[in-house]
Formats: C-alpha cells, sequence, structure tokens
C-alpha cells in the first residue's frame, strides 16, 4: 500500500531507520543480528521500487566504533556532548578525539566557618571532622544535581576538588572548603567540567550514567553557549 501511493507520487519516503540496543557493547552479537535484520528491512523496501531519501541505524555508539553502520545519516546523542556512550566499554571520549561540551557552574551563597563536630545538612549524615569552612552551593537536586551523590560528589573550587558534605537539598548543598580559607560569597564553584570532576566522575559517584547528568539539568540552570 505504501509503495502503491509513494508511486504515485502522494506520499515521499522520508526514511528507513533503526536503533541499536547494544552498540556500547562492540562484539556483541545483538548487534550482528539487528543489522541483518535492517539490511532485510532495506530490501524489503527497495524490491518494492522504494528509495528512501536516508537510511539511519547509529546512535552515538554506532558511528564510533562501526563506520559500516552509518549509511546515510548518524544520531549522536552523548557524543554531541563530547562524551563517550560508555566510558566503560568504549573508553573515555578522548580516545575518540571528543572534547567535553558542557559545564556547569554556580556561585557561592554563604560562607561559613565551623568547628569540629558539627553535623550537616538533612539526618545529619555528615559530620564535620575537625574545624573547618563550609560553603553553600544555590543548587540541588530540583535543579538536576543528583541527590544519589550526597556525601559522594566533589566539585571544582579555587584550582582545588572539594567535596561535598551532608545531603543534597532541593534548592542547595553544602560543600567543605578546608580550614582557613578565603573564600566568600560570590565566588564561582564548577560543578563538572573546566577545572571541576568531570561529568563521568559525577555519574560514577551518584550510581547512573554520564546522559543522566547532562539532561536533567531544569529550567532554572541559566544556558550561555559560547
Amino acid at each position: 500500500m505504501t509503495a502503491k501511493y509513494v508511486g504515485a507520487g502522494d506520499l515521499k519516503l522520508a526514511g528507513v531507520w533503526s536503533h541499536f540496543a547494544r552498540a556500547d557493547e562492540p562484539g556483541h552479537p545483538a548487534n550482528a543480528a539487528q543489522r541483518s535484520s535492517y539490511e532485510e528491512a532495506l530490501a524489503v523496501v527497495t524490491d518494492s521500487g522504494m528509495k528512501p531519501e536516508v537510511r539511519h541505524l547509529s546512535n552515538s555508539a554506532a558511528t564510533l566504533v562501526d563506520p559500516a553502520a552509518r549509511y546515510d545519516l548518524v544520531r549522536t546523542g552523548i557524543a554531541l556532548y563530547g562524551l563517550s556512550p560508555d566510558p566503560t566499554t568504549l573508553g573515555n571520549g578522548a580516545k575518540f578525539d571528543l572534547r567535553p561540551a558542557m559545564s556547569l557552574t554556580a556561585r557561592l551563597l554563604l560562607v561559613k566557618d565551623v568547628p569540629a563536630g558539627v553535623a550537616v545538612s538533612y539526618g545529619g549524615t555528615a559530620i564535620t571532622k575537625r574545624a573547618t569552612t563550609v560553603g553553600v552551593v544555590p543548587m540541588g537536586y530540583a535543579d538536576g544535581v543528583p541527590r544519589h551523590g550526597s556525601n559522594l560528589l566533589v566539585v571544582g573550587f579555587d584550582g582545588r576538588i572539594v567535596p561535598v558534605l551532608g545531603r543534597i537539598c532541593m534548592d542547595q548543598f553544602v560543600i567543605d572548603l578546608g580550614p582557613n580559607s578565603n573564600a566568600k560569597a560570590g565566588d564561582e564553584v564548577t560543578l563538572f567540567g573546566n577545572d571541576g570532576p568531570s561529568v563521568d566522575a559525577w555519574a560514577s559517584a551518584s550510581g547512573t550514567i554520564n546522559y543522566e547528568i547532562v539532561t536533567r539539568l531544569g529550567p532554572r540552570v541559566l544556558r550561555e553557549y559560547r
């Protein structure tokens, strides 16, 4: 039926596409099987007299590791962020000459000196082991900072990597700036990217994937394109 209308000029076959399920596992037999099924579907289409404008099958992983599966068009998702589809099975983005394209920053809302033995944030899950300076970062899980990263994430500040203290709240979290810090409200904190931790490090600490870290940022987060 489709071939009839395409042949009559009433419809245009814009494309034939599918999507790899396990392209981030190079060599897995499912990839060859899926590509074979796709080729069979293409044959059915062309044998009926139709010619798709574009044929596309590859996501980021397939685009990077399987040139023969690129056809006419590729759909790069995470690679547009300069990140590897799976750092564990494929290696990090640098292996493919990718450069991270996103960084996330905020400015300290409050800086405070605290003694040892102070419970920090909800539930008191972090207690200061020494006198130190803490800073409040005005971003939280409502903005896309993963709550599972409580007490596990790190951020960049003043050329150093410093830890998150306590539970991440809806709109803010606390970082340990170290004893006798000269930090002040308004100073910039790099949550990830540039001189901060990598997106992959945040994902690993939060028990998730880098895709989720870069796509979950909420509408309150200001975007700047450079």
